[in-house]
């Protein structure tokens, strides 16, 4: 990003320039942007997410204050403790003590699975390279006309494709990276249909790097999923992949039977465990995402912006309804409840719990971990 915008402003150095007024900010701004921090405005949103959790599922705290996880990623770590600021805050009381969150190591020899280190086949190529490799194919189609039109601008830039990509990214960082979350006007320089096809180049990104599109990419998401049947269940983690059997043979660090847990994580490692769970197989079964068509992303259920935006949090929801004589099972993302077909669920995307944890056959049986 640095280099692409050193790039557009050479024109700016020419005080005889005269820029479109769209671009005429160029002239004056500065890169201040940090590398792997949590904002201040994603601090927010983690502190509004614990408020919206309590508002949610602020009843069962009552019994039993959250059990949180994070991995050791130092933003990570900072989003969990705000979202426990904003959960006590909700709460009117320090329920949840900053002391008590669990970190997990991460490290290439650490077995985490809110940060997966340890599949070693997923770290060369051609599995490491798959989700740049198909976004790199889309890059070239998409971009062309983009970058002759930032060329025609900002003469004498001569940015490339590649640089065009780093110009769009502005758009979305420099907009968190402000207090208030102010639109960067970088985001003006292209069009709503521009903003789809890097939309797709997201898409394409996620899906071959850890999604259903990479060989071994669902294979990332088993561990959790099997922590997560443990504790629907109420029963010990039966796993050989990723879990960290220390941590989660201890009733200290992997308790059973509370009502409430809050894990944090990576954008990788939530899109893993979306596709370990048995989400959004109509990409296979429509021969996946086309690196080459962005119109095969619009039928097949999958976008890594409805998925994992910045802040993206899943619920992972067990209910007694009057309407079942067995405990169910809803997931939600983002808010919206996803339709679970692999465990039939219902109008309102409920399993029961039996057919939940029956469906989860790919996890239990440890994917395709052999392959790490």
């Amino acid at each position: 990003m640095k280099a692409a915008l050193a790039k557009a402003q050479t024109t700016t150095q020419d005080d005889n320039a005269s820029l479109a007024p769209e671009y005429a900010f160029l002239q004056d701004f500065q890169y201040t942007l940090g590398q792997d921090n949590l904002t201040y405005f994603g601090q927010q949103e983690l502190f509004n997410s614990g408020i919206k959790c309590f508002v949610r599922y602020g009843a069962l705290a009552n019994v039993s204050v959250p059990f949180i996880r994070a991995s050791g990623s130092s933003r990570v770590i900072q989003s969990a403790q705000n979202f426990t600021q904003g959960f006590n805050s909700a709460a009117g009381s320090n329920l949840i003590s900053q002391d008590s969150i669990l970190v997990i190591p991460e490290g290439e020899t650490s077995n985490d699975t809110l940060k997966v280190n340890t599949c070693n086949a997923i770290k060369v190529a051609p599995l490491k390279t798959s989700g740049s490799d198909a976004v790199n194919t889309w890059v070239d189609i998409f971009t062309p006309p983009i970058t002759a039109r930032l060329n025609d601008n900002l003469p004498g830039a001569s940015l490339t494709n590649k640089d065009t990509v780093a110009i769009m990214d502005f758009c979305s960082f420099e907009t968190v990276a402000t207090p208030n979350g102010a639109i960067s006007p970088f985001c003006n320089l292209f069009t709503d249909d521009e903003w789809i096809s890097y939309e797709y180049l997201q898409d394409l990104d996620k899906y071959f790097g850890n999604g259903a599109g990479n060989q071994l990419g669902p294979t990332q998401g088993v561990g959790f999923v099997n922590e997560l049947l443990a504790r629907m269940t109420n029963t010990a983690v039966v796993d050989n992949t990723s879990t960290n059997t220390t941590l989660d043979s201890s009733n200290d660090t992997f308790p059973l039977g509370l009502p409430l847990y809050a894990d944090f994580s990576h954008d990788t490692q939530i899109t893993s465990i979306l596709f370990a769970l048995g989400f959004f197989n109509t990409t296979n079964l429509n021969g996946g995402l086309d690196p080459t068509n962005r119109t095969s992303g619009q039928a097949i259920g999958y976008s890594a912006s409805t998925t994992v935006p910045f802040a993206g949090r899943v619920y992972f929801e067990k209910m007694s309804c009057a309407d079942s004589n067995e405990e169910m099972v809803r997931i939600l993302v983002n808010d919206a409840v996803l339709q679970m077909p692999f465990c039939g669920s219902d109008q309102f995307g409920r399993c029961t719990l039996s057919s939940f944890v029956a469906s989860q056959t790919f996890a239990t049986s440890g994917g395709l971990w052999a392959e790490c």
